[in-house]
C-alpha cells in the first residue's frame, strides 16, 4: 500500500472532523443561543460537510480494500465522520497500525549478492 493512500484519508478524516465540529457549534449558536447569522451558517457548513464526506466515504474505502479490513472495521471507520470528534481518534488508529505496512511497503528489497 502505498503513503499516499494513508495521506489522503488522514486529510479527508480531519477535513471531516473539522467541518462536523464546526456544523455542531453552528447548531448550538442557532438553537440554543439564537445567534444571528447562525442559519446560514451552518448551511454552508452542513453542504461542505455533506460533499466532504460522500470524498471521505470514498477515500476510506479505498484505505480500507487496499489494508485488506474486514467489513466491520471498514464500517466503524467509514462511520467515524459522523460523530463529532471520532473522526480524529480513528484517524490515529488507523495511521498508527498503517504505518508500519507503508513503511515495509516502501522498503527496498534486500539486495542478494
Amino acid at each position: 500500500m502505498k503513503r499516499s493512500v494513508l495521506t489522503r484519508y488522514r486529510v479527508m478524516a480531519y477535513v471531516t472532523g473539522v467541518l462536523l465540529i464546526a456544523l455542531c457549534l453552528g447548531m448550538i449558536a442557532k438553537y440554543v443561543l439564537d445567534l444571528g447569522g447562525a442559519a446560514d451558517f451552518t448551511q454552508v457548513v452542513s453542504i461542505a460537510h455533506g460533499w466532504l464526506y460522500v470524498i471521505y466515504l470514498v477515500v476510506a474505502f479505498d484505505l480500507g480494500s487496499k489494508a485488506k479490513w474486514p467489513v466491520k472495521k471498514q464500517l466503524w471507520v467509514l462511520l467515524a465522520g459522523t460523530v463529532p470528534t471520532a473522526a480524529f481518534f480513528v484517524e490515529r488508529r488507523v495511521s498508527q497500525e498503517l504505518e508500519a505496512k507503508v513503511a515495509a511497503a516502501e522498503a527496498p528489497a534486500p539486495v542478494k549478492a
